[in-house]
């Protein structure tokens, strides 16, 4: 009866969950220094490329497809940024892609390494820090003052359709 009752139950909660990770979110752990945090990765919304400047977003590598990666949102289409270390010292981003940093600047993998990335590869924003419970939070739009755009684009609304 016991059997039973487990089957049904995962009959009717096995796609219930597939659904919600493949179109609601998931939690995925990120490398801060010192400290390793998990944050709740929302994909709603994520299929129209509305980004906005400081997001914290999840994407597919360009270097490396089968490697995903979180980073922060520095500029829009658009925009001109000032780099580190990329091969341009100042770069304007273009159409459909958008400029992604690390927050741990020069210890990491971003536009600074592979330049502009296509909206596209976006996958889902992180929306709050979920893990460990001492650091719960909603995560905040947040550009730090040193990374902002030194020209940004004309267009007065940050989403993309």
């Amino acid at each position: 009866m016991a059997f039973r009752f487990f089957g049904k139950s995962l009959l009717y909660a096995l796609p219930l969950g597939v659904t919600f990770l493949d179109c609601v979110g998931y939690v995925a752990r990120v490398d801060v220094p010192d400290e390793k945090d998990y944050v709740f990765l929302l994909r709603w919304g994520t299929h129209n490329s509305q980004v906005e400047r400081g997001d914290i977003i999840s994407l597919i590598s360009p270097k490396d497809p089968a490697q995903k990666i979180i980073k922060r949102v520095v500029g829009l289409q658009g925009d001109v940024v000032s780099t580190l270390g990329y091969k341009h010292e100042i770069v304007r981003v273009p159409e459909g892609h958008c400029w992604v940093e690390g927050d741990h600047t020069g210890h990491s993998m971003d536009s600074n390494t592979f330049g502009p990335v296509a909206l596209g590869l976006m996958s889902a924003r992180a929306v709050a820090i979920v893990w460990p419970p001492e650091r719960w939070r909603v995560l905040e739009n947040e550009l730090p003052r040193r990374r902002r755009p030194i020209q940004a684009s004309k267009n007065t609304s940050n989403y993309y359709n």
